[in-house]
């Protein structure tokens, strides 16, 4: 039986299983490590001494000692004799860096509600793997050389295609950069902004600040938030930060779930005109929407003053590694020389394979395999908050594989997420203005949907 422990001091909500394979201070020194790097030990917060904290988890003291000496080793905590070991202030992260990697699924064996991670387990393997050996032996021995750093025409052409077919852009293959995924074409994108002059950027908030930030400030541009409601991003609030780019997510805006209305995409795109700035588009899941046909591409209203951004980091997995910027034509040589700088091209098969799928119409169907089966989880997680939690809005639900959960005013969401995992379900806020959590359901079974929120039920406030 895993032995547990939250302290009358800060609550660490430590657990030790001996059914495990890690050993006992190795589980202690991970769950301590998690607790001070997701800020929920505060830097000089004191934690039990060595015997308190052997006698509640059955440990002996000597392996706490050798714990706390070791995470004192590796500057997570500091003590001094007479006093007590607390949390060194170094440990902490700072402010606006970038996300670390997520927990490993196993940490939470009952539901991981993280978000943004289709089905891993219905990645189509089968498909893919035809498709490297299709192009493998479709490919001329010229497409084994380096290529073209932008990526090769064939699958530049069928990603322009599709992005008018289903997208309603406005491109042709000239206007395509293929990129290792969205982090790199947006970091690509924020170096040629700023050497174009721009000094400012905006982002939605709650939004895409943890991943924008970072890159802004690396490319020496200042990062502002604007405000999201009911509508979307709210544009009067754009226009007041002076900035010359904005980054949205205007089909299902992360993490709200809210659609850009057709009235703000207009004043969005007069912004844009009036102050020469740039729309930074992440269409990052558009394909799944289940209200109706998906909403189109904010880059086909304007395709002098927005940057589309796509990938199948959502729709296939993001091992693939593989994206692509639409882009205007003063950004386009830009883009494409730090593409060049950073790494002359994307991996060429893995390119030619994508194009292969895509032809074969294999890619399209399955897409719908995957709408109908995100849009039965969805489903599953709204019947099982309807009879836990009936009286917590849950928002977001039009596109995509996350919901957002609204909770009462007050409410303590990291608790929540801590007491959460502590019973093996992992969930995860909003850090937004009030308390909400975003609940991701692609990469967690409907079996699994039903076994968290049971799990949790009575910990919703």
């Amino acid at each position: 039986m895993p032995v547990e422990w939250a302290g009358s001091g800060p609550e660490l909500l430590v657990t030790i299983d001996r059914g495990r394979g890690a050993g006992l201070r190795t589980q202690l020194e991970d769950q301590l490590r998690a607790a001070i790097r997701a800020g929920r030990l505060a830097a000089g917060e004191p934690l039990p001494s060595s015997r308190e904290l052997a006698r509640a988890l059955s440990l002996s003291r000597g392996l706490v000692q050798d714990c706390y000496a070791q995470l004192q080793a590796e500057g997570y905590l500091t003590s001094r004799p007479g006093s007590a070991t607390r949390v060194a202030a170094a440990a902490m992260p700072a402010t606006g860096a970038p996300p670390r990697p997520p927990a490993p699924a196993e940490q939470f064996p009952v539901a991981d509600f993280r978000h943004g991670v289709p089905d891993l387990s219905l990645v189509p393997r089968q498909d893919w793997a035809w498709a490297v050996r299709e192009a493998c032996r479709t490919m001329p021995d010229a497409a084994f050389d380096y290529g073209d750093p932008v990526g090769p025409v064939r699958l530049r052409e069928v990603l322009a295609s599709y992005a008018v077919r289903v997208r309603a852009a406005s491109a042709t293959a000239a206007d395509l950069i293929v990129c290792t995924g969205t982090q790199q074409a947006l970091g690509l994108v924020v170096g040629a902004l700023a050497a174009a002059g721009v000094g400012t950027i905006a982002v939605e908030h709650p939004g895409s600040g943890r991943t924008l930030g970072p890159l802004a400030e690396a490319a020496g541009m200042t990062c502002v938030p604007v405000p999201v409601d009911g509508a979307g991003l709210d544009v009067t609030a754009l226009r007041r930060t002076g900035a010359r780019a904005v980054l949205v997510t205007p089909a299902h805006q992360w993490p709200t779930g809210v659609v850009l209305t057709g009235a703000r995409r207009q004043e969005l795109i007069a912004w844009a005109r009036e102050h020469d700035g740039v729309v930074i588009e992440d269409d990052y899941d558009a394909e799944f929407r289940y209200d109706r046909e998906p909403v189109g591409s904010l880059q086909g209203l304007a395709p002098d003053h927005v940057v589309s951004l796509g990938t199948v980091s959502k729709s296939l997995a993001p091992a693939l590694r593989l994206g692509w910027v639409i882009a205007p034509g003063r950004l386009r040589e830009p883009i494409a020389h730090r593409k060049w700088l950073a790494d002359r091209g994307s991996p060429v098969v893995d390119q030619f394979a994508l194009a292969v799928l895509i032809e074969s119409g294999r890619y399209d169907r399955h897409l719908r395999r995957m709408r109908t089966e995100y849009a039965a989880r969805r489903d599953t997680l709204v019947a099982a908050l309807r009879r836990h939690a009936p009286h917590l809005p849950l928002t977001g639900l039009a596109a995509g594989f996350h919901a957002v959960l609204d909770l009462p005013a007050g409410a303590d969401e990291q608790q929540l997420i801590a007491r959460a995992a502590h019973r093996g379900v992992g969930l995860y806020g909003v850090a937004g203005s009030r308390p909400q959590l975003v609940l991701g359901f692609g990469n967690t079974s409907r079996r699994e949907i039903e076994a968290g929120i049971s799990a949790i039920a009575d910990l919703l406030p």
